[in-house]
């Protein structure tokens, strides 16, 4: 027979011994998973006593659509691309799929080839010639075989790989949860920033306006037009703008700075929010800065089934860890029963190189194992408590993901019930407080009134408008809220 044809009938024959020991999984000890009940109420909205209607099947809203901002989706790109946790996350699922892979790995039996060559020598003459060689002997043997391969009959081994891929399930919604957690807070951020610099321009713009309005009545104090109570009272309308002033000129600073550390690069100039860039404060600006109430983000619906929750990435993580503890049950059962191991190897050896193939020289080994537990103190009973403890645990966790969930959704839409008459409200208040002082100004230019009327309805105007820039803000805030805790679709 040819080498080749001899070294192939060696592989047909380890081949065989493989696929016998392949036929594995005849019993899953395993418990059947079923998905525990949400144990919140029926919606989401928990002030909301009618009955809910079928919920829409929707496609998945991504955030580059939930955006309605061209800036924003560059933004939040830019720090999808750059933000170190994002890439930490995404490492951490490198490294889950690595550790997948490698359980995997003893489904299957480790199929290895060696090749070996021994010489030796004896230390006795054997010939008269100079040249001949002393006692040399030499070995050459070639093997395939099938190194301590466990044939997994009650289905240990297919459980642990099973645990071990839930495992990376869950991790990779851990990434999810991160981006997702990631999108809300530069929206935020941004958002904020905005904000603040709307903030900002209003103080400077009162400022700009009081401290005007101080030199004519410090003038009038001098002529003894008016009185130093008039003057002292708007004096303190000047400081205390200087300190609004203050205050926010450093919140802006630090919004940047937040915005920055979250894209975790440059901020590009073109890509900051109109509170950010306005131009500057001119003398005879209005004291009025609009807060603006163009919406950014898409509406979110309300009157959603509890189930949506199922979709957050943290309620799936959970339920995903859930899963590999009925994986560890099954694993730790299979410990009570027997198991059997397998070593086997089929090769040649011959003493001469070009022999090492030839007829006659085959040699195989075949090593079967059956490991049966007699008494081992309590150990794989304990091993099955830890299992089920951890289940239980686990189920427990899951149950408190979810009424988080519940929570923080309800405790949005509670938020949103309001905004809306709250934000009609204030710009009712505005408009009034407008309407005040511009009687004031004309009761006082008539002389019917002194400056003090003046002074306070400036005062209510700035307080009103910086109240209506924040409920604006919390508005948009609260769409970007609803949207991370629905999950994001």
């Amino acid at each position: 027979m040819k080498p080749s044809h001899r070294f192939k009938t060696l592989s047909f024959r380890v081949a065989a011994l493989s696929a016998i020991a392949l036929v594995a999984g005849c019993a899953n000890l395993a418990p059947d998973y079923q998905r525990p009940a949400l144990p919140v109420p029926a919606t989401l909205d928990s002030t909301n006593t009618t009955p809910s209607t079928p919920e829409i099947q929707t496609p998945a809203l991504s955030w580059n659509d939930f955006l309605q901002e061209q800036r924003l989706r560059e933004v939040v790109a830019l720090t999808l691309e750059n933000n170190r946790d994002l890439r930490v996350a995404v490492l951490a699922i490198s490294k889950a799929r690595a550790q997948y892979s490698i359980s995997r790995a003893d489904l299957f039996p480790t199929l290895t080839a060696t090749g070996e060559g021994n010489s030796s020598n004896a230390g006795s003459q054997t010939s008269n010639n100079s040249n001949a060689q002393t006692g040399v002997r030499r070995q050459y043997t070639a093997e395939l075989g099938i190194t301590s391969y466990e044939i997994d009959f009650f289905s240990r081994v297919r459980n642990l790989n099973d645990a071990a891929l839930q495992q990376f399930f869950s991790i990779t919604e851990n990434r999810r949860s991160v981006q997702l957690s990631l999108v809300a807070e530069v929206v935020n951020a941004w958002l904020t920033l905005d904000a603040d610099g709307r903030r900002l321009q209003l103080a400077n713009n009162t400022l700009e306006n009081l401290s005007r309005a101080y030199e004519l009545s410090k003038r009038s104090f001098e002529l003894g037009a008016t009185s130093g109570l008039a003057l002292a009272q708007a004096q303190t309308t000047v400081d205390a703008a200087r300190v609004d002033v203050g205050s926010f000129t450093s919140l802006f600073a630090r919004d940047r700075n937040l915005l920055a550390l979250l894209i975790g690069a440059t901020m590009p100039e073109r890509l900051l929010p109109d509170g950010a860039v306005a131009e500057p404060i001119r003398a005879d600006s209005a004291p009025r800065q609009q807060a603006k109430t163009a919406s950014l983000l898409l509406d979110v619906p309300v009157n959603l089934p509890s189930t949506r929750l199922q979709n957050r990435p943290d309620v799936q993580a959970a339920e995903f860890a859930l899963r590999a503890s009925y994986a560890n049950i099954g694993a730790a059962r299979a410990a009570f029963f027997p198991s059997i191991t397998l070593t086997a190897t089929a090769g040649s050896s011959s003493s001469s190189l070009s022999n090492l193939f030839a007829s006659g020289s085959s040699s195989w080994s075949f090593l079967p194992q059956i490991r049966l537990p007699i008494f081992d103190a309590g150990r794989n009973r304990a091993n099955l408590d830890i299992a089920q403890i951890d289940r239980n645990s686990l189920l427990a966790k899951y149950e408190k993901t979810v009424q988080t969930a519940f929570r923080e959704t309800a405790d949005a839409l509670a938020d949103r019930a309001t905004l809306e008459s709250r934000l009609t409200a204030q710009r009712s208040l505005v408009a009034a407080t407008e309407q005040v002082l511009k009687l004031s100004e004309a009761r006082y230019r008539l002389g019917s009134d002194s400056f003090l009327p003046v002074l306070d309805a400036r005062r209510a105007v700035y307080a009103a408008e910086q109240t209506l820039i924040g409920l604006v803000l919390t508005e948009q805030l609260n769409r970007i809220t609803l949207y991370k805790v629905l999950g994001g679709g």
